[in-house]
């Protein structure tokens, strides 16, 4: 396998993030595969024809149903053997929320994971969980070298947030999200990040509120999920705090 990289991207709308540069940050990053999250338009909203321009020629969109919400993308410099959308689980496919590309020699999946912003999206969001573990454990037996990047909206470990105790009572750090991440990395998973660094105050994502991210008052809820199978190929995964877009940053996995 000759090196790749792969960047997951939670823009928090594609159309906002691209009129901050997007583009040329992505021509500067020089990575060959792109999962976006929360594009949160329909693809002839999308200036596709800036990102082919910076070499992404092949485009793959999954929008949500309802507009201006959610959804998926994946472009590539690569052209995948297969393009999959959505995962056939009906009320997940609605919102978008998952879309996979085959390559050769592994497979990458770009994952928007609900947040639980009040007690009905909670109810969601664990629905989508147990859905979407069960899918997983099977999606691993078909395709022993995946990749499932994106926006978990779940924080791990302490480490992974900068208030743990004042925050454990929130969706995003809960007890059974935790868990729930917890059962997913030992059902076949590697968070690739935590294989090369184990320090705190690594975040991913920061309120707009309060100059959050100036001060760093972070949450780390954006992973490259690897199946043990790509653990020899690893070379790097890392976190691009300095690429400002969204409130989310993006985060680089390199094989």
């Amino acid at each position: 396998m000759n090196n790749i990289k792969i960047i997951s991207y939670n823009v928090n709308g594609i159309r906002a993030a691209m009129r901050k540069g997007l583009v040329q940050w992505l021509q500067q990053s020089s990575a060959d595969i792109i999962g976006f999250q929360e594009i949160k338009a329909v693809e002839n909203q999308i200036d596709t024809e800036a990102l082919r321009q910076a070499g992404y020629h092949y485009q793959y969109w999954f929008p949500a149903q309802r507009k201006g919400y959610s959804g998926t993308g994946i472009i590539s410099k690569i052209k995948p053997k297969n393009v999959v959308y959505g995962t056939g689980i009906d009320y997940m496919d609605a919102e978008g929320r998952n879309i996979r590309a085959d390559f050769d020699g592994f497979s990458f999946m770009s994952m928007y994971l609900p947040s639980g912003t009040n007690a009905e999206r909670l109810a969601i969001k664990f629905k989508y969980m147990d859905d979407f573990l069960d899918y997983a454990k099977q999606l691993r037996k078909d395709l022993p070298k995946l990749i499932i990047s994106g926006d978990y909206n779940i924080c791990h470990e302490p480490r992974d947030i900068h208030d743990p105790i004042r925050l454990q009572h929130v969706s995003g750090f809960l007890p059974e999200e935790r868990a729930w991440l917890s059962a997913f990395i030992d059902s076949g998973f590697i968070d690739s990040f935590r294989e090369f660094d184990p320090r705190p105050e690594q975040y991913t994502w920061w309120s707009y509120r309060a100059g959050s991210r100036a001060r760093n008052k972070g949450w780390r809820i954006d992973y490259h999920m690897v199946t043990p199978e790509l653990k020899p190929y690893l070379k790097r995964s890392i976190i691009l705090p300095e690429a400002k877009h969204s409130d989310h940053c993006p985060i680089l996995l390199e094989l």
